[in-house]
């Protein structure tokens, strides 16, 4: 992933201003995290001057759940942060986050973003749109309409198996059925201008070289590709793009979203700490950096999008159905692409 320079330590601290005293400053909490330590360190070190409490930061690329579970009680994890609703959902059902009742955070989230059970949490959001060929016109766009014959030849996507993908197409289950999501995989592959392969930049790689003209992306990604710098390969791909927000055919629907999260876990040896810590990554001052640092949709209302991201994306009408929800049909969505040969 593409990483934007550092935060200067100076304008970090700017923010928050620190609230204890070195001699009084607390033991170190331990956040165990997926996401690539330099995408959330401008959080951490504005947390840290907030509270004095520093972070000592594990990147586990894989295996999170099954480092924490044979850790066992000895443990020494506060936090688990993660992306995508499947996995953090994998650590609830592995039985390693506990139940955080915070009245900060439930005033911060929204409802479709937190568990019912207060075991995980949305810190920022990403996302699933189309990217289109800048000068193509479009107008109002459903995801049903991905399969549409008009788009034969025209399509270009990332494989169907990756976790991004079968969290759009377990959202069209729970909006349309599995009978109908098969039907318009089906469509969808046979619109693909090239095998189902690569990353969401790929897509917008290939609308430059005149290989597709639409394709579903990430979000964040359009903000990393149009602030690169002048010439690039990553500057010119995202040149090449305008997008769009798909939304369902179904009544009063949204476009599908999937999220960076963190629960507290299970034997948290500073658990007072951990919910500190999250309670401050959903304020003001820390979504803020969110936006800015990764060019990420933050998850609590009125906090300013990064200009980038503004001017080329905009405010996102969340799909309204809870992600718990949506979750429930990984298993089928995942067949599914088998079932089709999407990737094929």
């Amino acid at each position: 992933m593409l990483q934007r320079p550092l935060f200067a330590l100076a304008a970090v601290a700017s923010l928050c201003a620190p609230s204890l005293s070195a001699a009084a400053a607390p033991e170190a909490l331990t956040l165990y995290t997926t996401r690539e330590p330099a995408l959330i360190q401008p959080l951490l070190a504005a947390f840290t001057a907030k509270t004095q409490i520093e972070v000592k930061t594990v990147f586990v690329k894989d295996g999170l759940l099954e480092r924490v579970k044979a850790e066992g009680e000895r443990s020494p994890a506060d936090v688990l942060m993660t992306v995508d609703i499947g996995n953090l959902l994998d650590l609830v059902d592995g039985g390693i986050t506990q139940p955080v009742k915070s009245a900060a955070l439930e005033a911060a989230i929204p409802a479709q973003l937190r568990d019912v059970g207060n075991q995980w949490f949305a810190l920022s959001m990403r996302a699933r749109v189309l990217y289109a060929e800048k000068d193509l016109k479009i107008g109002t766009f459903r995801y049903e309409d991905l399969a549409s014959p008009k788009w034969k030849g025209k399509v270009c996507s990332r494989a169907g198996q990756h976790p991004y993908n079968t969290a759009l197409i377990a959202a069209m289950i729970a909006h349309d059925g599995e009978a109908k999501t098969e039907q318009w995989l089906k469509g969808v592959k046979a619109n693909l201008a090239r095998k189902a392969t690569g990353g969401d930049r790929d897509v917008a790689r290939d609308i430059l070289g005149g290989i597709c003209d639409v394709g579903l992306a990430n979000t964040y990604y359009v903000g990393h590709m149009k602030a690169a710098k002048e010439g690039t390969d990553a500057r010119k791909w995202g040149d090449a793009i305008q997008v769009i927000k798909p939304t369902f055919a179904a009544a009063k629907s949204g476009t599908h979203i999937n999220i960076s999260g963190a629960s507290v876990a299970k034997h948290a040896p500073h658990r007072a700490q951990a919910v500190q810590l999250l309670e401050f990554l959903v304020s003001e001052p820390a979504q803020n950096l969110y936006a800015q640092a990764n060019y990420e949709h933050p998850v609590r209302k009125g906090v300013a999008l990064d200009p980038v991201v503004q001017q080329s994306i905009g405010a996102i009408q969340i799909d309204p159905l809870p992600l718990a929800e949506i979750a429930k049909y990984r298993k089928q969505a995942s067949a599914l692409v088998d079932k089709v040969g999407f990737d094929k």
